[in-house]
């Protein structure tokens, strides 16, 4: 196992953590820039923000559902390019940490995973089999 490419691992857990928000930013879209209903109604009529023991509506639920659904797509396409990899993942972490807030019973099973991938990836870095990589080699760090 010694000899296992540290850069397939890395790979490993960027390709891990874009495909469950890839998959759910996929049901967020009808079309090209146009939300799904089943989206907004979400984000106006069902997901709340639990805090201080309270449950809050969810603030300008259309604007949260469009940058939801946006970020769904291009962090997950970012993080598996390898491109912008640390930022990508800086993203889905925030994203994680709302999604927490919003359904707190799924911290064991999806978000603390989520979290933990997210927080690899930006202290290790994308690794070698990235775009991030070439395009440090080809300008320089």
């Amino acid at each position: 196992m010694a000899r296992f490419p540290v850069s397939l691992t890395q790979l490993a857990l960027r390709v891990a953590l874009a495909a469950p928000f890839w998959r759910s930013g996929l049901t967020k879209w009808d079309g090209f820039l146009h939300l799904s209903d089943s989206a907004v109604y979400l984000f106006s009529e069902e997901f709340r923000l639990h805090l201080f023991g309270a449950e809050l509506a969810m603030p300008a639920p259309h604007l949260m559902a469009f940058l939801s659904a946006c970020g769904e797509i291009a962090f997950p396409v970012l993080l598996v390019m390898g491109l912008g990899t640390r930022f990508a993942a800086l993203g889905l972490l925030l994203m994680t940490a709302i999604i927490q807030l919003t359904i707190p019973d799924g911290w064991a099973n999806f978000h603390l995973p989520w979290a933990a991938m997210a927080l690899a990836i930006l202290t290790h870095g994308p690794g070698r089999l990235s775009l991030d990589e070439l395009v440090a080699r080809r300008f320089g760090s």
